[in-house]
């Protein structure tokens, strides 16, 4: 079982930055970020493979950018210029093994004031 903290999210105004960050009980294989707005599916922002590389959904990167601290099973999520349309419930997610993430933080709104 793994067991996951997000948190860093709130209120924000339209060009401002947000630092998200999201900690497991217990070293994975990756963690993954994903959002989901009221009334919308949840979309995947990033992974962040433990021991490789990270991936950013393309319409993000030039805004979004992932890091991670591996002694502390830490990631975070650094947002930038944020927008509106960003305004989201942040989750995290994790898996021990590739496939389906079976464990998910507990998520944290981000809310992008025009």
């Amino acid at each position: 079982q793994v067991q996951l903290v997000n948190s860093g999210g709130g209120l924000v105004q339209a060009g401002g930055s947000l630092r998200l960050s999201c900690t497991t009980s217990r070293s994975i294989f990756s963690m993954a970020w994903y959002r989901q707005a009221s009334g919308k599916p949840r979309e995947w922002i990033a992974t962040v493979i433990t021991r490789g590389s990270t991936n950013i959904a393309a319409y993000l990167k030039d805004r979004f950018t992932v890091s991670r601290d591996n002694t502390n099973n830490t990631i975070f999520l650094q947002m930038n210029s944020l927008k509106p349309e960003d305004t989201a419930v942040y989750y995290c997610a994790a898996q021990l093994v590739p496939g389906p993430y079976p464990y998910w933080g507990q998520g944290t709104q981000v809310t992008v004031s025009s």
